[in-house]
């Protein structure tokens, strides 16, 4: 694929020439907006998608409202072609805005919208996140296309319950847990359960090669075991626990040398919790074993260097992280709630312990960390269930016989 860039208030290009697919049908044209400014797992679960779909089945648009940042750069390493558009015409969100002049402004953006949409001649327009749902869905339903609402969030949602049931073509969830818990209308008939595509790894990197590698570069001792955490520093994902937890785990056992490293960025728009977790490293004396690594792609070397994938989130649909853990060997603690258990079978594929409670990280840890035998056990265990529960085709395939369904072309 070639990158396509355009920089306007409203960019567009010409649809690609394909032939006809197997049903004698022109290739679906879905269109794939997103903010930009934020990129966390559901940004690359909806980019594997988008990778594995067939041209003669889709031609896919996507769209990045705010093209500076780490998913821009994603989408460039993987030259993933998009188009940009202006930020204005995103909906006002309260920590961007300042007053109603942004709110007064958003008909006309939606005027705008529809215009592009009918310009690409849509069929389907696939939103995967709140703001990307709440700006999208009436210019869509506008435009004459059709809205598919992937929902990667917490079940109790407002636009979920309130708007998608009414506006939605059809709602996706990634886990029964996401499902909407409180629907105005009967969705049962327009909803599915489908877990995100994730790669598997052709080769295993070397374990202890990807661990002193990091340790090198933050001076550690060599004998320092490695636990992380993977994801957005947001507070549903509780990088505060995570510390929470090293620290408790370094006070029963302070004979065993481990740190503790955060891969991802602070909230662009929210509070910076990057300085709230090094705040609380100082406040239980851990500083020197806590370190923020910034957000980093690709994570395979990176997820082999963990001895333990730590999940203290909270209300988690299904983390990408975890499942990614678990293809790669590497062992995961993580709490029984949200999406977590649909993934994990406790003391068989990982650990499952309760929420919010720093200390129950660390019997699961001491266990993993000083019984090699525990450790490869739940590696081989997880990888084996990751590799058969997971991967691209089968959520590709689902994809496609919702876009069928939708626009009335299923067989």
């Amino acid at each position: 694929m070639t990158r396509n860039r355009e920089d306007a208030n409203l960019a567009h290009s010409k649809l690609a020439s394909f032939g006809m697919n197997s049903m004698g049908s022109m290739p679906l044209v879905v269109i794939y907006p997103f903010v930009g400014d934020e990129f966390g797992g559901s940004d690359i679960s909806a980019i594997k998608l988008i990778e594995a779909l067939h041209p003669s089945e889709v031609n896919p648009v996507v769209v990045v409202h705010s093209p500076e940042g780490d998913f821009a750069k994603y989408l460039d390493s993987r030259e993933v072609p998009y188009l940009t558009v202006n930020e204005l015409l995103l909906r006002p969100r309260h920590s961007r805005t300042t007053g109603g002049a942004s709110a007064m402004l958003y008909p006309l953006a939606a005027a705008h919208m529809v215009r592009f949409l009918k310009q690409h001649k849509a069929d389907i327009v696939h939103t995967n996140s709140g703001l990307i749902h709440s700006t999208w869905a009436l210019p869509t339903v506008l435009a004459g296309a059709r809205l598919l609402w992937h929902h990667r969030g917490d079940p109790a949602a407002r636009g979920v319950n309130l708007l998608a049931p009414f506006i939605a073509s059809h709602i996706v969830t990634v886990s029964n847990y996401a499902r909407p818990s409180s629907p105005l209308i009967s969705i049962e008939r327009r909803t599915s359960v489908v877990h995100s595509p994730f790669d598997h790894p052709d080769m295993l990197p070397d374990r202890e090669e990807c661990r002193m590698e990091l340790v090198q570069e933050l001076g550690l001792d060599e004998e320092t075991r490695l636990v992380g955490f993977f994801g957005a520093l947001i507070d549903r994902k509780r990088p505060i626990r995570f510390v929470e937890a090293v620290h408790a785990f370094r006070s029963q056992y302070p004979e065993v040398k481990i740190a503790g490293l955060l891969f991802g960025s602070p909230e662009q728009y929210g509070k910076r919790l990057d300085g709230e977790v090094m705040e609380r490293a100082r406040e239980l004396r851990i500083e020197d074993g806590i370190h923020l690594m910034g957000f980093r792609s690709p994570i395979n070397r990176l997820m082999c260097a963990m001895d333990i994938l730590l999940v203290p989130a909270v209300n988690e649909p299904f983390g990408r992280t975890l499942i990614e853990a678990m293809l790669l060997g590497t062992p995961v603690v993580a709490t029984n709630h949200g999406g977590n258990p649909e993934a994990i079978v406790d003391g068989k594929t990982g650990y499952l312990v309760e929420p919010e409670r720093p200390t129950a990280f660390v019997a699961p840890m001491a266990r993993l960390l000083k019984d090699p035998a525990e450790w490869r056990r739940i590696s081989e265990n997880a990888r084996s269930s990751a590799l058969k529960s997971y991967g691209i085709r089968p959520h590709t395939e689902e994809i496609m016989r919702i876009y069928r369904q939708i626009t009335g072309r299923a067989a």
